[in-house]
Protein backbone atom coordinates (compact mmCIF):
# COMPACT_ATOMS: atom_id res chain seq x y z
CA UNK A 1 0.00 0.00 0.00
CA UNK A 2 1.22 3.17 -0.97
CA UNK A 3 1.20 6.06 2.03
CA UNK A 4 -0.08 9.57 0.49
CA UNK A 5 2.72 12.29 1.52
CA UNK A 6 2.11 14.72 3.42
CA UNK A 7 3.33 18.09 3.32
CA UNK A 8 5.18 17.74 6.57
CA UNK A 9 4.98 15.76 9.64
CA UNK A 10 3.64 18.22 12.81
CA UNK A 11 4.77 16.71 15.87
CA UNK A 12 3.32 18.33 19.16
CA UNK A 13 3.80 17.17 22.94
CA UNK A 14 1.86 18.24 25.70
CA UNK A 15 3.53 18.95 29.21
CA UNK A 16 3.23 18.24 32.84
CA UNK A 17 -0.06 17.88 34.30
CA UNK A 18 -1.59 17.36 31.13
CA UNK A 19 -3.03 15.19 28.54
CA UNK A 20 -2.97 15.69 24.12
CA UNK A 21 -6.50 17.03 23.91
CA UNK A 22 -6.06 20.99 23.98
CA UNK A 23 -2.34 20.65 22.11
CA UNK A 24 -3.79 18.54 19.67
CA UNK A 25 -6.59 21.59 18.90
CA UNK A 26 -3.46 23.85 18.33
CA UNK A 27 -2.15 21.73 15.80
CA UNK A 28 -5.62 21.26 14.31
CA UNK A 29 -6.26 25.27 14.07
CA UNK A 30 -2.23 25.81 12.78
CA UNK A 31 -1.54 22.88 10.14
CA UNK A 32 -1.80 22.83 7.03
CA UNK A 33 -4.76 20.01 5.48
CA UNK A 34 -2.36 17.75 3.86
CA UNK A 35 0.34 17.92 7.30
CA UNK A 36 0.57 14.60 9.15
CA UNK A 37 -0.17 15.47 13.03
CA UNK A 38 1.34 13.68 15.58
CA UNK A 39 0.34 14.37 19.38
CA UNK A 40 1.16 11.65 21.71
CA UNK A 41 -1.08 11.27 25.24
CA UNK A 42 1.57 10.72 27.70
CA UNK A 43 -1.40 10.32 30.22
CA UNK A 44 -2.01 12.67 33.04
CA UNK A 45 -0.12 10.64 36.15
CA UNK A 46 3.00 9.66 34.45
CA UNK A 47 4.00 13.52 33.82
CA UNK A 48 4.23 13.34 37.62
CA UNK A 49 6.44 10.97 37.82
CA UNK A 50 9.83 10.87 35.89
CA UNK A 51 10.79 12.52 32.55
CA UNK A 52 12.77 9.53 31.35
CA UNK A 53 10.20 7.11 30.50
CA UNK A 54 7.99 9.97 28.50
CA UNK A 55 11.25 10.69 26.34
CA UNK A 56 11.50 7.00 25.43
CA UNK A 57 7.25 7.00 24.85
CA UNK A 58 7.89 9.90 22.56
CA UNK A 59 10.82 8.65 21.07
CA UNK A 60 9.46 5.15 19.56
CA UNK A 61 6.33 7.15 18.65
CA UNK A 62 8.65 9.51 16.31
CA UNK A 63 10.94 6.70 15.17
CA UNK A 64 7.68 4.72 13.88
CA UNK A 65 6.40 7.76 12.32
CA UNK A 66 10.06 8.00 10.88
CA UNK A 67 10.19 4.73 9.08
CA UNK A 68 6.74 5.77 7.61
CA UNK A 69 7.89 8.76 6.30
CA UNK A 70 12.04 8.95 6.02
CA UNK A 71 11.96 12.12 3.52
CA UNK A 72 9.04 14.27 4.71
CA UNK A 73 9.87 17.76 6.28
CA UNK A 74 9.50 17.99 10.43
CA UNK A 75 7.99 20.73 12.58
CA UNK A 76 7.42 20.12 16.39
CA UNK A 77 5.73 22.44 18.94
CA UNK A 78 5.70 21.59 22.57
CA UNK A 79 4.29 23.28 25.55
CA UNK A 80 6.36 23.20 28.60
CA UNK A 81 7.67 20.48 30.03
CA UNK A 82 6.50 19.13 26.29
CA UNK A 83 9.72 21.19 24.80
CA UNK A 84 12.00 19.81 26.80
CA UNK A 85 11.11 16.52 26.19
CA UNK A 86 11.36 16.97 22.74
CA UNK A 87 14.69 18.50 23.05
CA UNK A 88 15.86 15.39 24.99
CA UNK A 89 14.52 13.32 21.47
CA UNK A 90 16.28 15.28 19.23
CA UNK A 91 19.50 14.76 21.20
CA UNK A 92 19.19 10.86 20.45
CA UNK A 93 18.45 11.71 16.91
CA UNK A 94 20.90 14.36 15.33
CA UNK A 95 20.17 12.47 11.80
CA UNK A 96 17.04 13.98 12.18
CA UNK A 97 18.05 17.66 12.41
CA UNK A 98 18.61 18.31 8.69
CA UNK A 99 14.60 17.32 8.40
CA UNK A 100 13.28 19.56 11.12
CA UNK A 101 12.02 22.58 9.61
CA UNK A 102 10.70 24.45 12.88
CA UNK A 103 11.19 23.64 16.32
CA UNK A 104 8.68 25.92 18.50
CA UNK A 105 9.23 25.77 22.07
CA UNK A 106 5.78 27.32 23.97
CA UNK A 107 6.56 28.42 27.77
CA UNK A 108 9.01 25.70 28.19
CA UNK A 109 11.35 26.27 31.36
CA UNK A 110 14.78 25.52 29.24
CA UNK A 111 17.10 26.56 31.93
CA UNK A 112 15.24 24.49 34.48
CA UNK A 113 12.24 25.38 36.52
CA UNK A 114 12.34 27.97 39.56
CA UNK A 115 9.33 26.51 41.01
CA UNK A 116 11.17 23.18 40.91
CA UNK A 117 14.22 24.07 42.02
CA UNK A 118 12.47 25.63 45.25
CA UNK A 119 10.71 22.34 45.77
CA UNK A 120 13.76 20.31 45.29
CA UNK A 121 16.50 22.15 45.95
CA UNK A 122 19.08 19.35 46.07
CA UNK A 123 17.90 17.99 43.52
CA UNK A 124 16.88 14.37 45.79
CA UNK A 125 14.56 13.42 43.13
CA UNK A 126 10.83 14.38 44.59
CA UNK A 127 8.15 14.01 41.68
CA UNK A 128 9.30 14.99 38.36
CA UNK A 129 11.07 18.27 40.22
CA UNK A 130 14.61 17.42 39.50
CA UNK A 131 13.72 16.99 35.85
CA UNK A 132 12.45 19.58 35.65
CA UNK A 133 14.87 21.97 37.68
CA UNK A 134 17.69 20.95 34.94
CA UNK A 135 19.46 23.44 33.03
CA UNK A 136 19.06 22.56 29.33
CA UNK A 137 20.02 25.81 27.68
CA UNK A 138 23.31 24.35 26.36
CA UNK A 139 21.36 21.46 24.23
CA UNK A 140 18.59 24.32 23.64
CA UNK A 141 21.36 26.67 22.12
CA UNK A 142 23.32 23.76 20.12
CA UNK A 143 20.11 22.62 18.40
CA UNK A 144 19.11 26.28 17.73
CA UNK A 145 22.15 26.99 15.73
CA UNK A 146 21.08 23.62 13.48
CA UNK A 147 17.38 24.33 13.34
CA UNK A 148 15.46 26.96 13.24
CA UNK A 149 13.85 27.87 16.55
CA UNK A 150 11.17 30.12 17.98
CA UNK A 151 10.44 30.27 21.70
CA UNK A 152 6.73 31.37 22.39
CA UNK A 153 6.16 32.99 25.84
CA UNK A 154 3.40 34.30 27.94
CA UNK A 155 4.00 37.69 30.25
CA UNK A 156 1.22 38.41 32.60
CA UNK A 157 3.72 40.19 35.04
CA UNK A 158 6.46 40.02 36.70
CA UNK A 159 8.65 38.93 33.59
CA UNK A 160 6.69 36.01 33.98
CA UNK A 161 3.84 34.13 32.95
CA UNK A 162 2.90 32.87 36.22
CA UNK A 163 4.65 29.91 36.52
CA UNK A 164 7.87 29.55 33.72
CA UNK A 165 10.09 33.10 34.09
CA UNK A 166 10.43 34.72 30.39
CA UNK A 167 14.31 34.42 30.96
CA UNK A 168 13.76 30.63 31.78
CA UNK A 169 12.47 30.15 28.09
CA UNK A 170 15.28 32.50 26.06
CA UNK A 171 18.65 31.37 24.73
CA UNK A 172 20.99 32.07 22.05
CA UNK A 173 19.97 31.50 18.80
CA UNK A 174 16.40 31.35 19.25
CA UNK A 175 13.85 34.02 17.92
CA UNK A 176 11.06 34.76 20.75
CA UNK A 177 8.01 35.89 21.15
CA UNK A 178 6.44 37.42 24.37
CA UNK A 179 2.39 37.98 24.29
CA UNK A 180 0.77 39.88 26.85
CA UNK A 181 -1.64 38.64 29.55
CA UNK A 182 -1.67 34.83 28.75
CA UNK A 183 -0.90 32.47 31.59
CA UNK A 184 1.29 29.10 31.47
CA UNK A 185 -1.64 27.00 30.75
CA UNK A 186 -3.81 28.63 28.48
CA UNK A 187 -0.60 29.31 26.13
CA UNK A 188 -0.80 25.74 24.90
CA UNK A 189 -4.27 26.52 23.22
CA UNK A 190 -4.92 30.31 23.39
CA UNK A 191 -5.61 32.07 19.65
CA UNK A 192 -3.06 34.22 19.81
CA UNK A 193 -0.52 31.55 19.93
CA UNK A 194 -2.09 29.98 17.06
CA UNK A 195 -2.19 33.45 15.20
CA UNK A 196 1.68 33.94 16.22
CA UNK A 197 2.52 30.11 14.74
CA UNK A 198 0.92 30.80 11.67
CA UNK A 199 1.89 34.13 10.74
CA UNK A 200 5.72 32.66 11.98
CA UNK A 201 5.10 29.73 9.44
CA UNK A 202 4.15 32.09 6.58
CA UNK A 203 7.80 34.13 6.62
CA UNK A 204 9.99 32.24 4.48
CA UNK A 205 12.61 33.38 7.26
CA UNK A 206 11.26 31.25 9.57
CA UNK A 207 12.84 28.41 8.59
CA UNK A 208 16.21 29.97 8.06
CA UNK A 209 18.42 29.99 10.51
CA UNK A 210 19.12 33.49 11.84
CA UNK A 211 21.90 35.46 11.69
CA UNK A 212 24.30 35.85 14.58
CA UNK A 213 24.32 38.98 16.40
CA UNK A 214 26.86 39.91 18.54
CA UNK A 215 25.97 40.41 22.05
CA UNK A 216 25.15 44.10 24.02
CA UNK A 217 27.13 44.36 27.29
CA UNK A 218 24.48 43.20 29.12
CA UNK A 219 23.78 39.92 27.43
CA UNK A 220 26.71 39.39 27.85
CA UNK A 221 26.32 40.46 31.60
CA UNK A 222 22.82 38.12 31.80
CA UNK A 223 25.29 35.34 30.46
CA UNK A 224 27.64 35.30 33.03
CA UNK A 225 25.22 35.14 35.49
CA UNK A 226 23.71 32.81 34.07
CA UNK A 227 26.64 30.53 33.65
CA UNK A 228 27.11 30.86 37.90
CA UNK A 229 26.79 26.98 38.95
CA UNK A 230 23.47 27.01 40.57
CA UNK A 231 21.81 30.16 39.01
CA UNK A 232 18.24 30.04 38.14
CA UNK A 233 16.27 32.07 36.39
CA UNK A 234 13.25 33.45 37.91
CA UNK A 235 10.92 36.05 38.24
CA UNK A 236 11.11 40.31 38.97
CA UNK A 237 8.27 40.13 41.67
CA UNK A 238 10.61 41.01 44.70
CA UNK A 239 13.30 43.37 42.53
CA UNK A 240 11.86 46.25 44.39
CA UNK A 241 13.30 44.94 47.99
CA UNK A 242 16.87 44.43 46.64
CA UNK A 243 19.54 46.65 46.94
CA UNK A 244 22.25 48.43 44.65
CA UNK A 245 25.59 46.63 44.12
CA UNK A 246 27.27 47.86 41.55
CA UNK A 247 27.02 49.73 38.65
CA UNK A 248 28.47 48.13 34.67
CA UNK A 249 30.01 49.88 31.99
CA UNK A 250 26.76 50.31 30.30
CA UNK A 251 25.07 51.94 32.81
CA UNK A 252 22.94 48.69 34.09
CA UNK A 253 23.18 48.40 37.55
CA UNK A 254 23.20 45.21 39.50
CA UNK A 255 20.86 44.79 42.50
CA UNK A 256 21.21 41.91 45.16
CA UNK A 257 17.94 40.38 47.40
CA UNK A 258 18.41 37.54 50.16
CA UNK A 259 14.63 36.15 50.51
CA UNK A 260 13.28 35.40 54.22
CA UNK A 261 14.89 31.40 54.28
CA UNK A 262 18.23 33.03 53.09
CA UNK A 263 18.23 32.58 49.35
CA UNK A 264 20.52 35.31 47.87
CA UNK A 265 18.78 36.80 44.33
CA UNK A 266 20.70 39.18 42.11
CA UNK A 267 19.14 41.80 39.42
CA UNK A 268 20.30 43.22 36.55
CA UNK A 269 18.66 46.63 35.66
CA UNK A 270 18.87 49.53 33.23
CA UNK A 271 17.05 53.08 34.04
CA UNK A 272 13.98 51.88 32.99
CA UNK A 273 13.52 48.31 34.11
CA UNK A 274 14.65 44.91 35.45
CA UNK A 275 16.24 42.71 32.73
CA UNK A 276 17.17 39.69 34.55
CA UNK A 277 16.10 37.94 37.91
CA UNK A 278 17.70 35.29 39.25
CA UNK A 279 18.87 33.08 42.61
CA UNK A 280 21.09 30.49 44.11
CA UNK A 281 20.75 27.87 46.18
CA UNK A 282 22.65 28.00 49.77
CA UNK A 283 25.49 25.97 48.61
CA UNK A 284 26.04 28.44 45.75
CA UNK A 285 26.22 31.43 47.52
CA UNK A 286 29.83 32.05 47.37
CA UNK A 287 30.44 31.51 43.96
CA UNK A 288 27.52 34.30 43.21
CA UNK A 289 29.53 37.01 45.17
CA UNK A 290 32.88 36.24 43.71
CA UNK A 291 31.30 36.58 40.41
CA UNK A 292 29.83 39.62 41.46
CA UNK A 293 32.66 41.31 42.77
CA UNK A 294 34.53 40.69 38.66
CA UNK A 295 31.65 41.94 37.42
CA UNK A 296 31.25 45.40 39.21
Amino acid sequence: MTLTQPDYILYAQHGWADTHRDIAALTQSVASPRAHRVTPNLGFINTWLRMAPLVDAVDAIATQTHHLYPDIPIRIIGHSMGGLIWLKVLKRHPDWWPQVESLILIGSPVSGSDLSRTLDPFQWGIGIAKDLGQNRRPLAEKIAAAIPTLTIVGDVGNASDGIVPIACSQFHRARCITLKGIYHDALKCHPEVAAAIRHYWAQPQSFRLPPLVELTERDRAIRQLQEIPGMTDTHTRNFGQARPWGTLADGSVLHTWQSPVGVHHVYLADPVSCCYAGFVGWPHTGELYRTLREMG
